[in-house]
């Protein structure tokens, strides 16, 4: 059975930076695009980021030359590295392997 469990969430001030992890088991992670996807409530979720099996990246305009997301196949993880981080940046991250696998989500609050 396929896992992800994200890491890295919390409370930042405007402009701090946040690097958050997703690490797979039970799956051959590097034949999988992994995506980092983000939702407030009362909103859907959307894509912040992702990249595909060859490396192939791409961003969400809210979040381009801030933000970068990358793999490390031999830790079977997804980074998601996230710089001057703006208060509207708060929502809960999810990780997502695939089509359909996600992660439990882990909240990012940005806020003075």
């Amino acid at each position: 059975q396929v896992q992800l469990v994200e890491s890295g969430g919390g409370l930042v001030q405007p402009g701090g930076s946040l690097r958050l992890s997703c690490t797979a088991s039970g799956s051959i992670f590097r034949i999988y695009t992994m995506g980092w996807y983000r939702q407030v409530p009362g909103k859907q979720r959307e894509l912040v980021a992702h990249i595909t099996s060859g490396g192939s990246t791409n961003y969400a305009d809210a979040v381009k030359g801030r933000f970068t997301i990358s793999r490390d196949n031999a830790k079977n993880t997804v980074y998601l590295q996230m710089n001057s981080l703006k208060p509207e940046d708060t929502a809960v991250y999810y990780c997502k392997q695939g089509l359909t696998t996600w992660g439990q989500g882990t909240q990012v609050t940005v806020s003075s």
